[in-house]
């Protein structure tokens, strides 16, 4: 009930607003409601979704949107890998780590990762599926709810809508904060993502995340050293 009520606060409020907006850019892009509905119960994450409906809009091939969305999700696999092992325990099955795998996304992990350290093991796994099992069914109403009043709602506010799940991470990303080795990460994102952008637009989060993310490792290592 804890991983209930969490998800049922803040997050699952920003989440919500996030996602009206995705049911809106999507039709005006030319889904139509089952279509959006069904593509946030099936990803359930955000980015993707947008670049899904961006490619389906500017009439890619069925080939180009597949590799673009699954680039977006390449940062989904570190951030499996990472809380996997926080939450499971000596017998934890493997059905039920590939169902807590598939809600792996930048909100259910952000509030995971800070708040499941500090229960025990066999309290873990039932906050982990009770944050996701408020936050999906929330996010496939909102996408639902912004689809129907996608008149109602102007095209600028649907983008901006859209941004808020960004910038919610990034705030829990730094109240997460804990060592230099986070602090390293995040400093160099700041500082690195600019210049990314400049010289390689385009592969600018790539690279950014990459190298920040091995000076922060480094950072981590030789202080332990």
């Amino acid at each position: 009930m804890l991983g209930a009520r969490r998800g049922a606060g803040v997050p699952g409020m920003v989440l919500f607003a996030s996602f009206v907006g995705f049911g809106a850019f999507a039709r005006a892009a030319g889904l139509d409601f089952w279509q959006t509905v069904y593509m946030t119960f099936t990803v359930f994450a955000l980015p993707g979704q947008v670049v899904l409906v961006d490619q389906i809009d500017s009439g890619a091939t069925l080939l180009a949107a597949a590799i673009a969305v699954t680039i977006t999700a390449v940062r989904l696999m570190p951030m499996t890998v990472s809380i996997l092992p926080v939450l499971r325990g000596a017998r934890t099955p493997l059905w039920q780590q590939m169902l807590m795998s598939h809600f792996v996304a930048a909100t259910v992990w952000i509030e995971s990762m800070r708040r499941i350290p500090e229960l025990d093991r066999a309290d873990r796994v039932p906050y982990y599926l009770g944050l996701a099992c408020v936050l999906w069914p929330l996010t496939v109403c909102a996408t639902g709810v912004g689809h129907l009043i996608a008149g109602e709602v102007p095209a600028d506010i649907s983008a901006a809508l859209l941004l808020l799940t960004p910038f919610y991470f990034l705030f829990s990303l730094i109240a997460a904060i804990r060592e230099r080795m986070d602090l390293a990460a995040v400093i160099g994102g700041f500082a690195l993502g600019p210049v990314f952008h400049l010289f390689l637009p385009g592969f600018d989060l790539l690279w950014t995340g990459l190298v920040a993310g091995t000076i922060a490792w480094a950072v981590g290592r030789r202080r332990r050293a």
